[in-house]
């Protein structure tokens, strides 16, 4: 980033104390691309992702006097935002009803595989209305996990879950994904 911690945070107070819009605009700036990507590889469309990306930053200024550096860094902070954005986006599209899973052994699934998956546009679309289907916490830690490349423990923390949880549930999403994209994968 191109931004220190320091000047960060003399950004954010500047924001929470007076409304500042040029140390707003200079917020949206630093993340403004890197939350774009993270739209637009979880809906194909740059539009959506746009508006979306658009709606993550107002919501971002709406909310940042009630931010506090001490429970979480600026950019985990935005990516709550962000994932949580995109699910209600994912979820408002979808007209299933979220499924039960029932998984007795979790095989651990390669990522390079589920990597592999998300590439074929076509097959991305599927896996994420399939995506949509789950409770919020296991899509936020699919998405975390894929889109913001974000490890276990920063997704725990992120989430204020055990680490070893968040690990169960990821690769419980795996197995499912594996089953139910098993004809287009190995097609």
């Amino acid at each position: 980033m191109g931004i220190d911690a320091k000047k960060q945070m003399q950004l954010i107070r500047m924001v929470q104390k007076n409304g500042n819009r040029a140390a707003a605009d200079t917020l949206i700036s630093e993340y403004y691309d890197e939350i774009y990507v993270y739209a637009a590889r979880q809906t194909g469309d740059k539009h959506i992702a746009m508006d979306l990306t658009q709606n993550i930053f107002v919501s971002m200024l709406q909310t940042i006097a009630r931010y506090d550096s001490k429970r979480a860094g600026f950019r985990t902070w935005l990516y709550r935002i962000a994932t949580n954005k995109i699910i209600d986006y994912h979820r408002s599209r979808s007209t299933m009803k979220n499924k039960a899973l029932n998984i007795d052994d979790i095989e651990v699934a390669r990522e390079d595989e589920l990597t592999e998956w998300i590439e074929n546009e076509d097959l991305a679309a599927q896996i994420l209305k399939h995506i949509a289907e789950f409770d919020s916490d296991i899509q936020r830690i699919f998405r975390l996990k894929i889109y913001a490349q974000q490890t276990f423990a920063e997704i725990a923390d992120d989430l204020n879950l055990p680490e070893a949880t968040v690990k169960t549930k990821y690769y419980r999403t795996i197995k499912a994904l594996r089953k139910e994209f098993a004809d287009e994968y190995y097609a």
